[in-house]
């Protein structure tokens, strides 16, 4: 019964992937199943939580290859998010996650649904003139990651892109900042540092690249992405700013890959999901669903000549041993 597509209702694509990722996540219905249910036909209406619960259900109640999320949908658009239009699924994650949080009435679920998935990062600026330094913490849902460097080579790993999201970057000229120390414009370090990882980790792969005439094109080259990723190995010691007992944690077995493919003005998603109760990969394709292999999955890396292939967009990571 979990392998339930769900029908496009008119380039839905996007939004039917990332429903599935939300829905196939235990944890994430663990909340969901806790909400408070709106007491109006107007309010239930308009909850994007209540419409995804029902949904839910509709998906487990159901004998059917699929079903429509047309409730749900229409929902959305009352919250300003378009229907029949091309989604971009990492902007799409971020508004749903934002629509969620803010209509979940209970605080200890709020809480959990942050602590659930999002990222804590600490940026360091520090003047290269004198021992002047300011330390800010913030919090991200997905980490926005490079498959290009500063010199437009191709990254070649998903470690690889990690590593240069937090390498620390020198802010010269035009991008100097003023040293409160000094009293003038200086040159600064610019670092990122890893403080505390989510339960379930969004990793967003920045394929679509904008140009200065705003167009924009795709990058389609391979970045192989692996099934298990410990950040200890990953980063070093002065890219964390953790302690031992947060650092333990940060061992992850891949969850989901939403995939894109076409060009970037013209393209269609689909999800690949292990189930988490059988450890078993399935690609749901709109109101397809399909066992594949892990061999399926890395079809997904990419391929430079074939950009209208499916490419890794989002990639979804869960704890191996949360505390």
């Amino acid at each position: 019964t979990e392998a339930i597509g769900l029908y496009n209702l008119g380039l839905s694509c996007c939004l039917n992937s990332l429903l599935q990722v939300f829905l196939m996540n235990i944890r994430f219905t663990g909340i969901l199943r806790r909400i408070a249910v709106p007491s109006s036909h107007v309010q239930r209406k308009n909850s994007v939580p209540y419409q995804m619960l029902l949904l839910l259900e509709k998906m487990q109640r159901g004998k059917c290859k699929a079903v429509s999320p047309t409730d749900l949908a229409c929902c959305l658009s009352l919250h300003r998010v378009k229907l029949f239009v091309q989604h971009d699924a990492a902007q799409l994650f971020l508004t749903l996650w934002n629509l969620l949080k803010k209509q979940m009435k209970k605080p200890e679920l709020v809480e959990e649904l942050r602590d659930l998935y999002t990222i804590c990062i600490q940026e360091h600026l520090a003047c290269q003139k004198c021992s002047f330094e300011v330390k800010s913490n913030s919090t991200m849902l997905t980490l926005p990651l490079p498959v290009l460097d500063a010199n437009s080579h191709k990254l070649k790993t998903l470690e690889e892109s990690l590593q240069y999201f937090f390498h620390p970057e020198e802010l010269t000229g035009q991008n100097m900042c003023f040293c409160q120390q000094c009293g003038r414009k200086t040159t600064f370090l610019q670092s990122m540092k890893l403080v505390r990882l989510p339960q379930t980790l969004t990793l967003h792969l920045k394929r679509f690249c904008f140009e200065r005439s705003s167009h924009s094109h795709k990058l389609s080259h391979c970045l192989p992405f692996p099934q298990e990723l410990d950040f200890n190995e990953v980063l070093t010691e002065n890219q964390c700013q953790a302690d031992d007992s947060e650092k333990a944690t940060w061992q992850y077995e891949l969850f989901a890959v939403v995939a894109h493919s076409g060009s970037s003005s013209c393209g269609h998603y689909c999800a690949y999901i292990r189930s988490l109760t059988e450890c078993k990969w399935y690609c749901f394709n709109d109101s397809q669903v399909c066992q594949v292999s892990w061999d399926d999955v890395k079809c997904t890396y990419g391929h430079a000549s074939l950009y209208w292939r499916e490419t890794a967009y989002l990639l979804i990571y869960m704890k191996k041993n949360p505390q």
